[in-house]
């Protein structure tokens, strides 16, 4: 199985970030000074002409370009980094594309409470009437996609984000958790979580985003036919999937890939070569002036 997927910085590991290992082949790129007087949110905007625009054609990220993964907290891109993938409360990076991260099927950190207030019929429970929680991410409780009219509901409540997504400027957005029916216990299926997406995907459309599948590689081919643009990847070299992501989207592929996993160097090549936009982080996903913060590039 796949990590853990990340969060944004309230799930700050309590594991120390292993120091990143200087690999033949492999770019580490030093923390960037960021600009004085400057704070991690910038206010550029994105340079796509989409954004935000109803009904206008999404475009995926490009291939083989210089990605980072902020969702530990904005910072200023690395040189040469052109797509940047950062949490729905920061601002777009403007560096060339924008993606945009949500917890689409999952409770986001630290709301767990607001939606057992105003939603207590779509997150899950159990037959003892306890909400069940993601196994790995105790604060995070799994929503209940098993009925159309809770999906519907889910959809205009995570759509609202994926809606301030859009007005803040971003390409794209990857809702996160696409596979939590695997932690439901059987009360999720795979078909209940797809209909949400769809419902996602519908909107993020409308809004002239595209829009990204979040590991899940089981899905095969059926996550491109039911309009995801593009997907986000986490380990695929470590857990031998790549070969099988790439058969779905092609280069449509951003893909991280930690380093406390063996072989970094060979890894990020490996998917340079297949036309992946691929980055070497720290799974904390620190930033630069945070202890263990690390970058590799191809």
């Amino acid at each position: 199985m796949p990590p853990l997927p990340l969060r944004t910085s309230a799930h700050a590991s309590l594991v120390p970030a292993l120091v990143l290992v200087l690999l033949a082949g492999c770019a580490v790129g030093p923390a960037p000074s960021p600009t004085p007087g400057a704070s991690d949110r910038e206010t550029s905007a994105s340079t796509s002409g989409a954004v935000g625009q109803v009904g206008a054609a999404p475009a995926p990220p490009p291939a083989g370009a210089g990605l980072d993964y902020q969702l530990g907290g904005a910072y200023p891109p690395p040189d040469g980094v052109t797509v940047v993938v950062r949490d729905v409360t920061d601002s777009p990076a403007g560096a060339g594309y924008d993606v945009c991260y949500v917890n689409g099927f999952q409770t986001q950190p630290g709301e767990s409470e607001t939606w057992l207030r105003d939603h207590p019929d779509l997150v899950l429970h159990d037959d003892g009437g306890t909400p069940v929680a993601d196994p790995g991410w105790p604060d995070e409780l799994l929503l209940d996609t098993s009925t159309d009219a809770a999906r519907r509901e889910i959809a205009q409540v995570v759509g609202a984000q994926v809606d301030a997504c859009a007005d803040a400027g971003f390409d794209a957005v990857e809702p996160d958790n696409l596979d939590s029916f695997t932690r439901s216990d059987g009360a999720l299926t795979r078909d209940d979580n797809l209909a949400l997406a769809a419902l996602l995907i519908e909107r993020a459309h409308a809004r002239g985003l595209a829009i990204g599948q979040k590991n899940t590689v089981e899905l095969g081919g059926r996550g491109p036919a039911l309009g995801f643009d593009f997907v986000v990847t986490e380990d695929c070299a470590v857990h031998d999937e790549c070969s099988d992501y790439a058969a779905a989207y092609g280069t449509r592929v951003l893909e991280i890939e930690y380093d406390d996993g063996p072989a970094l160097a060979e890894r990020l090549a490996s998917a340079c070569a297949r036309g992946a936009s691929v980055v070497g982080r720290d799974r904390d996903l620190a930033r630069p002036r945070d202890p263990g913060y690390a970058f590799a590039s191809c």
